[in-house]
């Protein structure tokens, strides 16, 4: 990689996570008259992409000028005392555990910006759906950029408004109830997880993530651990959400926009596991293992519960969403991120982080054809959609039938694309889960999880045959109806064709990925030695 000085990695760090709150401000002010295109409403979402396309343009910098041969070591580091009386700083750093997260959030950002400027939403002006969707990227890329406890609980908080606006103002039916269950469950939980964060900081002496992760808990009593642990899990399992704590999620992305949903599943669930491997496992371990058990038998209810109910939407005659249905498979796959967390190993660990990039690839992927497939129909009703109105996508429509089919492909972990490597590894650290974790037990975990993966695909092949399948009524192909149907359109490929390309190269070459994420995570679980 090119070689980039540490302060040019400072500033690139900083741009990335104040950059999208600059341009949040920038989006609200008038467009300078030279720039208005074809009016106020473009201008200001030709801002929205210009701004987060700069963002990415500066994740990839930092990539480049990233030590790939240290990624265990905190670079582009920026360490500034902010609160003197209570130690609290202003400390930012990305390793190989966040680097991954930091550009998946990136391009995901930039993507539903481009895609919002092609379709921009329906609902209020879109001079505030943009400065939204701008505060959102920022607490997004804080959240894994901050190296501060409080500041973790602050990026951690400021993606809650925005989220919550976006699916209130500018969602579809039953979108006020959504937008207060999700705010509502996870404001709940991040009150607890706060009581958790400053109990450690205040027993600790420092709220310092890298210090805490060094000293590997030994400045913490087992029943301090414990207590902490316990608060900490119960706010990062509302975000993730782990079973039974997920009632929110399927309310939430059924009625968020598009780019609503892609966030929301792409990077906004990511930030909960991202918090139990970067605070839990490493500044309390013994309570870890306390719980490890009970997370990872929440982790399985999920991942059964979560096939099981979209096997029921799928189902004919159920009249079930396809929105709500990837929303459930959602609470499936972060089972797998979950139990991989809750073997304590390197391998399950490892797993679990491969899962979460891959989750946001793919199911970002989804909720964009699932938006597509609502805008050409006008619902997102299974049974509408397998029904006179859709059936036969190969025939109507057949890249967009094909997308769809690889996205459900690699959801359902196919080998060789990026589902299957994040699920294989968390079921190989359950066979083998750390000294001191209940073996047996986890074994019984990993054949639930195996079972889980055949749920899966079941219900994403049932979804795949009903869709995509079929022959158009005689009626559509004596008028020509599937001619009505548009295929992918070009502002789709563009947005999509990332996510496609990023699912077959991490299946292929997963090492790109483990790579940068083993040694970070060795080093993490040794208690902060190499």
């Amino acid at each position: 990689m090119i070689d980039i000085s540490e302060s040019v990695m400072q500033f690139l760090l900083a741009f990335i996570v104040v950059g999208p709150l600059i341009g949040a401000v920038a989006a609200l002010l008038p467009a300078p008259p030279g720039l208005r295109g074809t009016g106020p409403d473009q201008a200001v979402l030709r801002h929205g992409v210009t701004v987060t396309g700069a963002i990415l343009a500066a994740a990839i910098a930092l990539v480049i000028g990233f030590d790939h041969d240290q990624p265990s070591k905190m670079q582009a580091t920026t360490d500034i005392s902010w609160i003197p009386a209570l130690d609290v700083r202003i400390h930012l750093g990305v390793d190989g555990i966040s680097l991954p997260l930091l550009v998946l959030t990136a391009l995901l950002s930039f993507l539903c910006a481009l895609y919002s400027y092609f379709k921009p939403p329906t609902g209020p002006s879109p001079k505030a759906f943009v400065a939204l969707l701008l505060v959102l990227e920022s607490g997004m890329l804080a959240t894994f950029a901050v190296l501060d406890l409080v500041l973790f609980f602050l990026a951690f908080e400021m993606v809650l408004i925005p989220m919550y606006f976006l699916i209130a103002r500018w969602g579809g039916a039953a979108r006020q109830p959504a937008a207060w269950k999700f705010i509502l469950y996870t404001l709940l939980g991040s009150v607890v997880m706060l009581l958790g964060l400053l109990l450690i900081g205040l027993q600790s002496g420092t709220f310092d993530m890298v210090a805490l992760a060094t000293d590997n808990g030994r400045g913490l009593t087992a029943s301090t651990q414990v207590i902490a642990v316990l608060a900490i899990g119960i706010g990062l399992a509302v975000k993730t959400p782990m079973w039974p704590l997920h009632s929110w999620l399927p309310d939430a992305h059924t009625a968020a926009p598009t780019v609503g949903s892609v966030l929301l599943a792409g990077v906004l669930l990511k930030m909960g596991t991202y918090g139990f491997v970067r605070i839990v496992l490493p500044i309390a371990p013994e309570g870890m293992q306390t719980f490890a058990p009970y997370l990872a038998a929440f982790a399985v209810a999920g991942i059964v519960y979560g096939s099981l109910a979209c096997l029921a939407l799928a189902k004919q005659g159920a009249a079930g969403d396809l929105k709500r249905l990837i929303a459930y498979s959602s609470v499936g796959h972060m089972g797998f991120v979950l139990l991989g967390i809750a073997t304590m190993t390197p391998t399950g660990v490892n797993g679990a982080l491969f899962a979460n990039i891959a989750h946001g690839l793919i199911t970002g992927l989804l909720f964009f054809l699932v938006g597509a497939l609502k805008d050409r129909y006008g619902t997102a009703d299974l049974d509408t959609l397998a029904g006179a109105a859709g059936a036969a996508l190969y025939g109507r429509a057949p890249r967009l039938g094909g997308l769809l089919a690889f996205a459900a492909v690699a959801s359902l972990g196919l080998p060789g694309l990026a589902g299957f490597w994040g699920e294989m590894l968390a079921l190989f650290g359950a066979f083998d889960p750390a000294p001191g974790l209940n073996r047996p037990a986890f074994l019984v975990f990993m054949v639930i999880g195996g079972f889980g993966t055949l749920l899966t695909a079941a219900y994403l092949l049932i979804v795949v045959r009903r869709v995509c399948m079929g022959t158009p009524p005689p009626e559509d192909r004596r008028s020509g109806a599937s001619a009505a149907i548009p295929d992918v359109r070009t502002y789709e490929l563009v947005t999509w064709s990332p996510l496609v390309a990023l699912t077959v190269l991490a299946g292929l070459w997963p090492a790109v990925l483990l790579g940068l994420t083993d040694p970070a995570v060795q080093k993490l679980l040794a208690g902060g030695k190499s």
